[in-house]
Order: structure tokens, then C-alpha cells, then sequence
């Protein structure tokens, strides 16, 4: 599966179940800090950061509170999304 995972002005395109809300944090926190020979947690190891893949291939989508706001471009994909049926998932909102 193929998603995106959203977090302030940054985001992830992922390879990877949809993750749960904790999981959505966790990833989003292991990739915004680059560390030099920092290993990904094995609770983590599912997913991977995919460099290249086409819109129509995403089937899930997370955000998650961060800095900064998400861009037009990243907004107009999650419509598109949304408008395809995906439900764009808010780990801010305690439900989910």
C-alpha cells in the first residue's frame, strides 16, 4: 500500500499499511530528524519513505499536527484524495 503521511509544511510519501495514530507520530518524528546512523525501530520497520510513485496509487492518508502549514499542493492532493473516497485521517482528533 501506498499513502501519504502529512505533518505541518512536510510530508511522506509511504510505503506501508495505514498506520495507527501513534504509529502516524512516531514515523512522522523518526523522519523529521535526520541522525547520522540513526536505525529505524523495529516497530517501525513496515513502512519506508518512497521517492517516487504516481498520485493514483495512494490509498490512505494521515496528519499529523506539526510546524508551519500544509502546503497548497499537498491541500489540492488530499482533496483529490478525499474526492476519490479516501478518508483523510487526523491523528489530532482523539476518535480516530
Amino acid at each position: 500500500m501506498v499513502g501519504i503521511l502529512v505533518s505541518g509544511d512536510n510530508h511522506f510519501i509511504v510505503r506501508g499499511p495505514l498506520p495507527d495514530r501513534l504509529t502516524a507520530m512516531k514515523l512522522v518524528r523518526h523522519w523529521s530528524f535526520i541522525e547520522i546512523g540513526k536505525v529505524t525501530p523495529l516497530p517501525l520497520n513496515e513502512w519506508r519513505i518512497s521517492p517516487r510513485e504516481f498520485r493514483e496509487n495512494l490509498q490512505w492518508a494521515v496528519i499529523v499536527p506539526g510546524d508551519g502549514e500544509i502546503s497548497q499542493a499537498v491541500r489540492t492532493l488530499l482533496s483529490e484524495l478525499s474526492a476519490r473516497g479516501i478518508t483523510i485521517h487526523d491523528s489530532s482528533v482523539a476518535s480516530w
